[in-house]
């Protein structure tokens, strides 16, 4: 099958150069196009086999998978020029939350999904998280399937945990790096350590601490006990870090919702007013 992006920004690009190293579509295969065509020339200079088409008109012509990795509100003039070349036969795909697959099937004649994808997904890690459309078909959605497990771990959610699934998910690489970030700040203004020390060893921690967990010898929980010993250092610091940071996150889910919310509330806008 013949892939198509929309926007070839951060999440656009990052898709490409994934699909292409582990060869879920071929560079020949892979058509792309963008508002600003010189994102999209700067990747085929990586990938000169790649396709740039100047309209999302020209893409819907040539792509069976088409991936849309715009701002939210870009969506609904990008989709109201491109549904009449699209067909049943081809399958739209969104990677952003604010849009239903059930508001998305309104718009256009083809099969629609949800695959929200997260920036470890570059390091062929984390999770996609997975919606599908009622009109999508099995061998479609097989396909789909088969393709997200080549750079991740496909994992179907249900519309009403779309925002917080994709705060953990999609955010919370970007949030526990400002936090990482904190810590080595507050390291290097309260000892002699300087800053490349303490990112080396904090970097080097996370990544130690990603294997420790993805290779089953700890839970987050149990890793904490087991470094936390009663009276000892690292027990003063869970001690403070419980009480400064007890409602931290609740108000950036809460701040992710209100966004959220608002984005929605533009999109049906734009959709009432058409």
């Amino acid at each position: 099958m013949k892939w198509g992006i929309i926007g070839t920004g951060n999440m656009g690009r990052m898709l490409a150069e994934v699909w292409i190293e582990k060869q879920v579509v071929k560079p020949e295969d892979l058509y792309v196009t963008n508002r600003n065509l010189d994102k999209a020339i700067g990747l085929q200079a990586l990938y000169r086999e790649i396709t740039i088409v100047e309209s999302v008109e020209e893409l819907a012509e040539h792509a069976d998978v088409l991936f849309i990795c715009t701002k939210p509100l870009d969506i609904h003039p990008l989709l109201v020029r491109m549904s009449p070349y699209l067909t049943k036969q081809q399958c739209l795909v969104s990677i952003t939350s604010p849009y239903s697959v059930e508001e998305l099937e309104e718009l256009v004649p083809c099969q629609v999904a949800r695959i929200i994808p997260s920036i470890t997904n570059r390091a062929h890690a984390g999770v996609s998280l997975v919606t599908y459309g009622s009109g999508v078909s099995p061998v479609m959605k097989a396909y789909l399937e088969q393709s997200v497990k080549l750079y991740s771990t496909p994992l179907n959610i249900k519309e009403e945990i779309t925002r917080v699934a994709s705060d953990i998910v999609s955010c919370g690489p970007a949030f526990y790096s400002f936090v990482t970030q904190k810590f080595v700040e507050a390291a290097t203004s309260e000892t002699e350590i300087s800053k490349d020390e303490a990112t080396i060893m904090a970097t080097e921690m996370l990544i130690g601490l990603g294997k420790l967990l993805e290779e089953g010898h700890y839970t987050l929980k149990t890793l904490q006990e087991k470094v936390s010993v009663k009276g000892g250092v690292t027990g003063e610091g869970i001690r403070v870090m419980e009480k400064e940071m007890a409602t931290v996150f609740h108000h950036v889910i809460q701040a992710t919702h209100d966004k959220y919310a608002e984005d929605k509330d533009k999109i049906e806008g734009q959709r009432t007013t058409t």
